[in-house]
């Protein structure tokens, strides 16, 4: 049986590129020097896309490729396909959830503590020596009691909240619609959410309809004792307000693991003392990618069979 054409678009773990070497003509985009002349010689052969989250695919790339069939994503996000031209097309589009949820909701509690606690200062002290002179005096934030605002309330907004429970902490929330299948308090809007609470977690999807939902007026009704945990999309917070925020003191910190513009971070933010930042690594984990990798596996394999994907985004 002749093996389907797929596009990828960037690399992946090895042990999923031997399952789809195995199984796929791989043709590997990255890895061109000029993009259109690559896929022009192969424009009519490539019927699948195997992308990233973080790589996506636009417009251009699906209409260089006229017998593409499907897009399969390594991720939840697919903000940058574009979802509206797929659908024009008819091309097939699935993602990775649910399997990421336990490791990006344990990242968000992580970076939380972190902030409040100030773990990456105290590492920081003790490595450097000031402890055998000094006791580091500062104090940090306890979490019981404290109110979590959890701005979305999907599979990781609600295992967040899971956590920050037995974290003693109270839980209220904002999303699109009221989820009665929880006693949170609901919050009509992102402002109102934000000024009865004291720590800010964004589990938003990335879309035009969340881009920049966190803005300046947001940041000000968290106020100057509020946090700032960012676990989304870059794109759903405005950066530089946020960059504004912190260093005028509106708010009292963030932790983030997404940024407007990656890998490119804000001097401010790298330099900022009230800031902990990760690379967008939240799903970062031997066990989570392993099933994210399975997964775009089983979704291309179930296509070419003629069988339904197992998670399509349509």
């Amino acid at each position: 049986m002749t093996k389907p054409d797929v596009l990828l678009v960037g690399p992946y773990p090895e042990q999923d590129m031997a399952v789809l070497r195995d199984a796929y003509v791989l043709h590997n985009l990255w890895e061109a020097t000029d993009h259109r002349a690559f896929l022009a010689e192969r424009a009519d052969s490539i019927r699948g896309i195997a992308t990233r989250g973080d790589l996506g695919a636009d417009s251009a790339l699906m209409d260089a490729l006229p017998a593409l069939e499907i897009i399969a994503c390594y991720g939840v996000g697919v903000d940058k396909v574009d979802l509206e031209h797929a659908r024009a097309r008819g091309i097939c589009v699935t993602h990775t959830p649910n399997v990421l949820t336990n490791d990006v909701a344990d990242m968000g509690l992580a970076l939380m503590l972190a902030l409040a606690r100030r773990i990456p200062q105290g590492d920081a002290y003790v490595r450097s020596g000031q402890w055998r002179k000094a006791k580091m005096g500062r104090l940090t934030t306890s979490l019981a009691g404290k109110t979590l605002g959890v701005l979305g309330l999907g599979r990781i907004g609600r295992a967040v909240s899971s956590r920050a429970e037995a974290c003693q902490m109270k839980i209220a929330y904002h999303d699109l619609i009221v989820h009665e299948d929880v006693d949170y308090a609901y919050y009509a809007s992102p402002h109102e959410l934000a000024a009865a609470v004291d720590v800010l977690m964004v589990c938003l999807s990335g879309s035009a309809t969340t881009a920049q939902m966190v803005d300046k007026g947001v940041l000000a009704a968290l106020g100057s004792q509020g946090m700032l945990i960012n676990i989304s999309r870059g794109s759903t917070v405005d950066e530089p307000a946020l960059v504004e925020a912190l260093q005028s003191g509106a708010i009292a910190g963030a932790a983030l693991d997404v940024f407007a513009n990656e890998p490119q971070v804000p001097e401010a933010l790298l330099t900022a003392d009230n800031v902990v930042l990760q690379p967008h690594h939240a799903s970062g984990t031997v066990e989570t990618r392993a099933a994210m990798g399975a997964l775009v596996i089983e979704n291309l394999r179930c296509h070419f069979a003629g069988e339904r994907p197992p998670t399509p985004v349509f």
